[in-house]
């Protein structure tokens, strides 16, 4: 509908569902690397800088959609869900009990498992990551201890370090550090008070997630300056009170503004399977460290996509909580409406003994998203299946297959059809109206709340400190109004809308997790950055809507292309039934089992080869 020259939106719930059609997503913008990215962001910058802007805003009808358009919704300043069914099958949590009791509760839900018949096996047979139960036994039976796995990382990441290409996993890493709490665990093992099933396992933690000692760079070069590290985040307290060893702050795309993990500053941190590729971004180091098998577990934050991308890219598992579920004190984007901190593993049962331990929301998110109770499947009861083969899934075709290749689309299909053969999944189709709005208003959103915590550095004359890709990024961001951030939240509420409806019929929605897989790195791009929007637009297309709208969702690996190179599928959730995505996971892991590609950079951690 038109209105002089305004267009009007009609409501949300008036929209005729059979009347939408899928409008592929086309970004027109420069891909600039190297020298030119350089010259770009000097011309971005001066006071020809915003006609270059406008011009591509107008092409991409950014300002069509914020400015000239009625959105008769109200705005939706953060996720707000109405209240959700039970979910079947589950096991409850005590969030605000002692973390150390919440992972004894989850390791009860998983299924049953002899780690001494994966240890006496011949691991050349067939690949397979050793899973935190594989540790535990380990240290129990006497066959390693934490300080001799300390060793075998520090020498590891010695050997990733001289590479060539280099391999730069980690920013901050301190070895003495890493010994000093392997020998407290290997006492408490020697002992036989372990903390919890986590004692003794090595992680990484992102470098915008507080990790006492070491500096909260964000990918950064000079955060450390301008904001100290006193204690831990939230997050990582809770894991240091199971026993977790912490081995330093994993690299990142500076600031989390980009989605292939593309650093200068430290060094670009390279796929495993393929190192002449990104491993996506922006928790590339979590997610290249544990494709690695250097570390069980990591921490990264998920904004755009950030946990789930390097996961799928990388062919390892990904979690993102539904927003507020996790306090995310501590994390330098602790005060957007987009992100959650979750963990990268190598299996789904990982996440799910990690993700017990850091749940809880804070005490502001309790009150203003009265969050349902937090719970797991159980995985171990016999009643599993029978949970499984209830859920529903749901399928937008047209936007499933809106992959750069149908290697992509087609393993993730085959996944569902073994899904409904093994266990009587349903899949129903199902149509999402506006995935370019949605698209619009997240870069909006996150764009403008990034911006916010920023202004003051940039205001100070830091911004020349800042790669040259985060400043093409941040001179998109300030062009963005007051008014463009309020129609964004306007678009929320009616994305919101669009999606509870679709949750009325479905128990979750699957995706592709990525369009595409990981992408080769221009050497170009390794000293000055580079800017290549339809790339972003590739890796970011299925991911928007669980961080817009807070949702819970993982990305699992299915397979591989052509290529070698992993496949993730996604499956995004219902507010707070992470015990659903978690359940279904699990299911998809044990189908896909065979044949598992080992990483062409790959460190076995337990065996030390």
């Amino acid at each position: 509908m038109k209105m002089g020259k305004k267009k009007v939106m009609l409501p949300a719930k008036e929209v005729d569902l059979a009347t939408v059609k899928y409008q592929y997503e086309k970004i027109e913008a420069p891909h600039v690397t190297g020298f030119f990215l350089k010259l770009f962001v000097k011309v971005l910058e001066s006071p020809f800088g915003s006609l270059i802007i406008s011009h591509l805003k107008k092409e991409n009808k950014t300002d069509e959609m914020l400015r000239n358009t009625v959105i008769p919704e109200p705005p939706m300043f953060k996720p707000e869900f109405p209240p959700q069914e039970s979910e079947a099958g589950v096991v409850l949590l005590d969030e605000d009990g002692k973390p150390e009791e919440r992972v004894a509760l989850a390791l009860k839900c998983l299924p049953d498992y002899d780690p001494s018949t994966y240890w006496n096996t011949d691991s050349s047979a067939s690949f397979r990551y050793w899973k935190i139960r594989d540790y535990a036994h380990a240290y129990r039976s006497k066959l390693a201890t934490p300080s001799i796995i300390a060793e075998r990382f520090i020498s590891a990441m010695e050997e990733f370090g001289n590479k060539k290409p280099p391999m730069p996993l980690l920013i901050s890493y301190d070895p003495e550090h890493i010994r000093k709490q392997a020998a407290a665990s290997t006492k408490r093992f020697e002992e036989g008070n372990p903390l919890s099933i986590l004692d003794g396992i090595f992680m990484a933690i992102k470098d915008d997630i507080d990790c006492s000692p070491y500096p909260s760079n964000g990918g950064t070069t000079f955060f450390h300056e301008i904001r100290p590290v006193e204690k831990d985040a939230v997050s990582v307290s809770r894991l240091r009170c199971c026993g977790v060893i912490l081995v330093g702050k994993a690299n990142m795309h500076e600031l989390g503004l980009g989605t292939t993990g593309n650093n200068p500053n430290y060094g670009t941190a390279r796929n495993p399977h393929d190192p002449e590729r990104y491993t996506g971004g922006s928790s590339s180091g979590p997610a290249a460290i544990v494709a690695a098998g250097l570390c069980s577990a990591a921490l990264g934050t998920d904004g755009g996509g950030s946990v789930r991308i390097p996961s799928s890219l990388c062919g390892i598992v990904g979690l993102k909580s539904t927003y507020g579920r996790t306090d995310m004190a501590g994390a330098i984007c602790d005060s957007g409406t987009v992100e959650i901190i979750g963990p990268i593993t190598s299996t789904v049962e990982d996440a799910i003994l990690v993700y017990a331990t850091i749940l809880g929301s804070s005490a502001a998110e309790k009150i203003a998203l009265k969050p349902s109770a937090p719970c797991l499947p159980d995985l171990a009861s016999h009643e599993s299946s029978n949970a499984l083969g209830l859920l529903k899934l749901g399928k937008y075709t047209e936007w499933f297959n809106d992959v750069f290749s149908t290697d992509i689309s087609n393993k993730c299909e085959d996944v569902l059809n073994r899904l409904s053969e093994t266990y009587g999944c349903k899949t129903a189709e199902i149509v999402i109206p506006e995935l370019n709005e949605m698209r619009i208003a997240h870069i909006v959103s996150i764009g403008s709340e990034s911006l916010c915590g920023l202004t003051p550095d940039f205001e100070d004359g830091k911004r020349v400190k800042f790669t040259h890709d985060t400043r093409t990024n941040l001179a998109l961001f300030r062009s963005f109004r007051g008014s463009d951030y309020v129609a964004a939240q306007c678009l929320r509420r009616r994305i919101m809308h669009y999606h509870m409806e679709i949750f009325k019929e479905v128990d979750v929605i699957v995706t592709p997790t990525t369009g595409m897989t990981a992408p080769i790195i221009p050497p170009a791009a390794l000293k000055f950055g580079e800017t290549d929007l339809q790339v972003s637009a590739n890796l970011m297309r299925f991911v928007i809507a669980a961080n817009l709208l807070g949702f819970p969702a993982i990305s699992v690996p299915v397979g591989y292309d052509k290529q070698g190179l992993p496949i993730g599928l996604q499956i995004i959730g219902r507010p707070w039934c992470e015990a659903s995505i978690l359940r279904l996971a699990a299911a998809i892991e044990e189908l896909c089992t065979t044949p598992k590609k080992k990483p062409m950079q790959f460190y076995d951690m337990l065996k030390g080869n």
